[in-house]
């Protein structure tokens, strides 16, 4: 419990020194990222030739993307959305500069027709096109006087490959605690890469728990990453240490998957085994200070999870995805044993070197 709550605090501190926030609220006297757009904390304002604009900091406190809030201001004049421009972020560039296609999609509609616009998220940059479409609604319904609270369902993410990802994280969170056949630990880490990573980009990392311990987490469009954090942290408080990396991370399961491809393994000496723990051990410190120290942040945004999101992800990122998975056919899980700073973190909560 003290290892677990070390590394709470130590997410909570990265959230304050990247944000300066601690689960939506501000601190006092906190730097915020530059913005090429004014980032006004009041709601509303009008502007000298009668164009009204909507700040969605507040009124979207709730709604988050990859990295994080996601506010806009929206532009009215004459009852029309003229245009969106979107306010100082944290998601990771990559992925935004996909995202920011989607601001130009309510210019020239009357509000009424821009509060029917059914807008579809840009593929390889679903979650921050989530947060956009969330606040530009938000925004409207303001302007419009027609808020409305949603409801539950209202709430809930009804797409297929969410809908998908949850029954896959609920398999692999339950089904191997009482079976354990080859032929099934094969069909959930193939359900693991294709359904998890590859459809629905989701899986735990740095970034996630900077955002979450920063904005806080919406329920019930982060159904998938909360069970995911249960088996992370709270399955080792019951014995099922490393169940999360195990059984569950997309990428650990694409490298194992590669593994039972290869015929021949590589045999690593202790010694070797040990000098590579030892400089995992010493990446993590490192980025951690890093981290903690204000000093960059921009590390999180290059674990090779987000390889899954190949639409938006760097092109170094892909690349040493590729060379891992290749190198997982002759070391068994080489990324995840010897690299990873997300699994890292889970060792130091398990009380593992």
């Amino acid at each position: 419990m003290v290892l677990l709550a070390t590394c709470l605090l130590i997410m909570m501190v990265a959230a304050m020194q990247r944000d300066g926030k601690v689960w939506g609220h501000e601190l006092a006297h906190a730097t915020q990222p530059d913005s090429t757009a004014t980032d006004s904390a009041q709601t509303v304002r009008t502007l000298a030739d009668g164009t009204l604009v909507v700040n969605t900091t507040s009124l979207g406190k709730d709604i988050v993307g990859y990295g994080g809030q996601v506010p806009l201001e929206v532009y009215i004049r004459d009852g029309k959305v003229t245009r969106v421009e979107a306010l100082a972020n944290t998601e990771t560039p990559e992925f935004f500069k996909q995202a920011r296609k989607l601001l130009s999609r309510w210019n020239g509609l009357p509000l009424d027709e821009a509060q029917a616009q059914q807008v579809d998220a840009v593929s390889g940059a679903t979650f921050s096109s989530r947060a956009i479409i969330g606040n530009v609604r938000r925004a409207l319904q303001y302007a419009s006087k027609n808020a409305v609270t949603p409801t539950l369902l209202d709430k809930m993410d009804h797409r297929a490959k969410t809908l998908a990802g949850l029954v896959v994280v609920l398999m692999g969170a339950i089904v191997p605690l009482f079976y354990r056949r080859k032929t099934y630990r094969t069909l959930q880490l193939a359900l693991n890469v294709g359904v998890l990573g590859l459809w629905g980009g989701t899986f735990l990392n740095w970034s996630m728990f900077t955002a979450y311990l920063s904005g806080g987490i919406n329920f019930w469009i982060s159904l998938v990453p909360i069970v995911m954090l249960i088996t992370a942290f709270v399955y080792p408080l019951f014995g099922k240490k490393n169940y999360y990396c195990t059984n569950l991370c997309p990428f650990g399961s694409l490298q194992e998957l590669a593994g039972k491809a290869g015929k021949r393994k590589w045999r690593l000496s202790q010694p070797v085994v040990r000098r590579l723990g030892y400089l995992r051990q010493g990446l993590f410190a490192v980025l951690m200070v890093l981290m903690l120290t204000g000093v960059g942040f921009q590390w999180m945004d290059y674990e090779l999870f987000t390889a899954f999101i190949f639409q938006s992800a760097a092109v170094v990122v892909i690349v040493l995805a590729v060379l891992f998975v290749v190198l997982s056919l002759f070391v068994t899980r080489p990324y995840c044993r010897f690299v990873c700073p997300t699994g890292t973190l889970f060792r130091l909560a398990e009380g593992n070197k």
